[in-house]
């Protein structure tokens, strides 16, 4: 199968895109973190704040561990029960650790590494331990003019205090997923930067997203193997003046990854898999290198995708809402994602207008990807099938982000047509007010980014998800992202058929009850 056949099928027909005859081995399954042996380690302070100023404060270890537990923290342990897969009447009990940043399954398949440059530890590069709230030592020094030279010497990592690597490590949920994974671990990718993004501004970091870097120097940096994990983004943190050059167009000189690599001596790290049988998946080894950057002047700025037409069709101009800010650290604990647990109830409109101008305003970022800073996502779209909102006819609507407005694509109640897309019926739609999906045009950057912008098209839309399910908690609504529905479906909804614009993931919004689960915080 060629890698275009491949990332087609993994959006329009699964089924070709996956092994034939995959079983899910549970009994051998992987553990959703990631464990070193031998290595040393740093405790990190459980005396984690319930809520959060937003305002700058000293650079410290204690501060570094709260700011990551918000990112990619075990907040919590849950029990739900199931009904047993052969027709008996007996439960299987799924025992889940829970985190703010949703994951599919809740299998977690990113890492999260920091390069840091603290007064009070040995500077270098750090993986985040969640299971002990701790950081684990992986090479030691400064490798400042390193991590420079990888990204193109477009940041000034020397005025930074930290640098977050964010990594998709393969197995963590192939083993369920099957090739589907590789679609699904771009989106998680995207919803922990996102959160990642969102925690920084509560710490009052300046951060910057490169999804362009010379792979291999990366990955040797953080001691990882091409064939079990890969570096998806670099996020550089600072609290001082810094250099992002997101403008710049002119490296002083080409690095090449092979090049740099020589500089560092390879990690020998032991890591503890737990899983006994380790399957080979080589599509996502396939389309992962077809997607690495050799060289620094491979680097590209994404053009401009071409605007859907917004003047056609009714318009409904949505109205001003406040711009003021939700509490961060509540809405992290409150949110939630229902299932069967969905209720019905009347939307306002005024709560819809703030949703969707909430999320999108905090989801603008500084990229290596734009030319202006935080002129980007635009090649994102948010429409959604409203039903029982005050004001709005029951239809499909496009929002317009720069009118603050609802364009009216059709009208009718779409949900039994969405419950019927599902290839799980794990959460009722009809008892659905919001059903929003993010489109993206799976063409746009191809010819500037290759098989890497299929990627950071997912993770944008992974980043644009966790803004919409804060905004939504902030309000009071569970949310849940969904990837197992039908997109010709919905992209007929949507009237894309004609396009290259596709719906990307379905994020279902409202109101619910309370799940029958035990459910235990590791909050104070």
């Amino acid at each position: 199968m060629s890698l275009e056949s491949f990332l087609h099928n993994l959006q329009f027909d699964i089924n070709r895109a996956n092994l034939p005859g995959f079983e899910v081995d549970w009994e051998d399954a992987p553990l959703p973190y990631k464990l070193y042996r031998g290595l040393p380690a740093v405790p990190l302070s459980l005396e984690v704040p319930l809520s959060l100023s937003g305002r700058p404060g000293p650079v410290s270890l204690e501060r570094i561990g709260h700011f990551l537990w918000y990112v990619y923290g075990i907040s919590g342990v849950s029990e739900s029960l199931y009904p047993d897969d052969t027709g008996s009447e007996e439960v299987s009990p799924i025992h889940s650790s829970r985190r703010f940043a949703p994951s599919g399954g809740a299998l977690y398949p990113n890492e999260l590494y920091i390069y840091l440059k603290l007064d009070d530890l040995p500077h270098g590069i750090y993986h985040y331990n969640p299971l002990h709230h701790q950081l684990v030592l992986l090479r030691e020094g400064n490798v400042d003019s390193y991590v420079e030279r990888a990204l193109g010497n477009r940041c000034d990592i020397s005025s930074c205090f930290a640098t977050a690597l964010i990594s998709t490590r393969f197995w963590k949920n192939y083993f369920k997923y099957n090739n589907f994974s590789y679609r699904l671990q771009g989106l998680d990718a995207g919803v922990l930067m996102g959160q990642l993004l969102e925690t920084s501004k509560q710490f009052g970091f300046e951060s910057g997203v490169y999804a362009q870097f010379l792979d291999a120097s990366i990955n040797r940096l953080v001691g990882v193997s091409d064939e079990e994990e890969s570096v998806y983004a670099v996020i550089p943190l600072s609290v001082e003046a810094t250099n992002w050059a997101v403008g710049r167009s002119v490296m002083d000189r080409g690095v090449r990854s092979e090049e740099l690599c020589r500089e560092l001596p390879p990690a020998d790290l032991k890591v503890y898999e737990k899983s006994e049988r380790v399957k080979e998946f080589p599509m996502l080894l396939a389309v992962n290198e077809a997607s690495k950057i050799r060289s620094t002047g491979e680097f590209h700025k994404r053009g401009k995708p071409c605007v859907d037409d917004k003047s056609r069709g009714i318009e409904i101009l949505l109205p001003e809402v406040e711009s003021s800010p939700y509490d961060f650290a509540e809405a992290c604990r409150n949110r939630h994602s229902p299932e069967m647990d969905f209720v019905m109830g009347k939307v306002s409109v005024e709560k819809l207008s703030a949703l969707l101008k909430t999320a999108l305003q905090s989801y603008a970022y500084r990229s290596d990807l734009d030319e202006v800073p935080y002129d980007n996502g635009v090649g994102l779209s948010i429409v959604g099938c409203f039903y029982n909102v005050e004001g709005v006819p029951d239809g499909a609507y496009a929002y317009d982000s720069s009118r603050h407005a609802l364009r009216k694509i059709q009208t009718g109640d779409f949900r039994l047509e969405l419950q019927k897309g599902l290839s799980l019926d794990n959460v009722n739609l009809l008892q659905v007010p919001l059903c929003l999906h993010i489109t993206g045009n799976r063409k746009s950057y191809q010819d500037t980014l290759g098989y890497r912008g299929y990627r950071i098209m997912q993770m944008e839309a992974g980043m644009l998800v966790q803004r919409l399910l804060l905004a939504s908690s902030a309000l009071g609504f569970g949310g849940h992202p969904l990837l197992g529905f039908d997109t010709k479906r919905t992209d007929h909804i949507y009237k894309l058929n004609s396009e290259n614009q596709t719906t990307l993931i379905q994020l279902p919004i409202g109101p619910s009850r309370q799940r029958a689960w035990l459910k235990g915080s590791l909050m104070n």
